[in-house]
C-alpha cells in the first residue's frame, strides 16, 4: 500500500467503523449500505486532496477497499462493546430460552441442539465464533460496498479536466468544421 493511500484509508475506515457500529446511527446502513459507500467515497476524496494530480478510478477503488477493511476491523469491537453496554449480548440467550419454554412438541434432537446453542452463547467459544462471523460478514459487505464508494468517489472528486474519468489522458476536442465561404 502506498504511503499516500494509508492515511485516507485509515481515516475513512474509522468513519465507516464508528458509524456502522453505533446502535441508532448504524440504521443508515439499511439504506443501501450508506455509511460504507460514503466511507469509500470519503477515502477517494481524501486521496484526491492529498494528490497533486487526478487520481485514477483504480486508485479510488483501492482506497475504498482499504477503508472497508479498516472499517470492518473498527466496527466489530465497537459493535460488541455497544451491545454489551446496552444488554444486546443476552438477546440470543433470551430468545433461545423462550423458544425452549414454548416448544414442548419439539423433537428431542432439536431441543438438545438448542440447549447446546444456549450454553455455547455463554461460553468463550460462542463469543469467539460470534466475533469471527461478525468480522467475516463485515469484511465481505465492506469490501464490496466501500470499493463501489471508492469508484464513485474517484469519478466525482477527480481534479481537473486534463484527464478522463478512467485516468487516461483526455484527447483534445476536434477542431470545428470549416465554415464554407458565403457567396453574396
Amino acid at each position: 500500500m502506498r504511503a499516500s493511500l494509508f492515511q485516507p484509508a485509515l481515516l475513512a475506515g474509522i468513519v465507516i467503523g464508528v458509524l456502522s457500529a453505533l446502535p441508532i446511527v448504524s440504521a443508515g446502513n439499511c439504506c443501501c449500505c450508506m455509511w460504507v459507500i460514503g466511507g469509500g467515497a470519503l477515502a477517494a476524496w481524501l486521496l484526491q486532496q492529498n494528490s497533486s494530480r487526478a487520481i485514477t478510478v483504480a486508485e479510488g477503488m483501492l482506497a475504498g477497499m482499504a477503508a472497508g477493511i479498516v472499517g470492518a476491523v473498527v466496527a466489530v469491537p465497537i459493535s460488541l462493546a455497544s451491545q454489551a453496554l446496552l444488554g444486546g449480548l443476552g438477546m440470543e440467550r433470551d430468545f433461545l430460552n423462550r423458544v425452549l419454554e414454548s416448544a414442548q412438541s419439539m423433537p428431542p434432537e432439536v431441543r438438545d441442539a438448542l440447549e447446546r446453542a444456549r450454553s455455547s452463547s455463554l461460553s468463550a467459544g460462542g463469543g469467539v465464533l460470534r466475533v469471527l462471523l461478525l468480522l467475516v460478514f463485515s469484511l465481505a459487505v465492506n469490501l464490496v460496498f466501500a470499493t463501489l464508494g471508492g469508484l464513485v468517489g474517484a469519478l466525482f472528486f477527480r481534479k481537473g479536466p486534463e484527464t478522463s474519468n478512467w485516468g487516461a489522458p483526455a484527447e483534445p476536442p476536434p477542431p470545428p468544421p470549416p465554415v464554407p465561404p458565403s457567396t453574396i
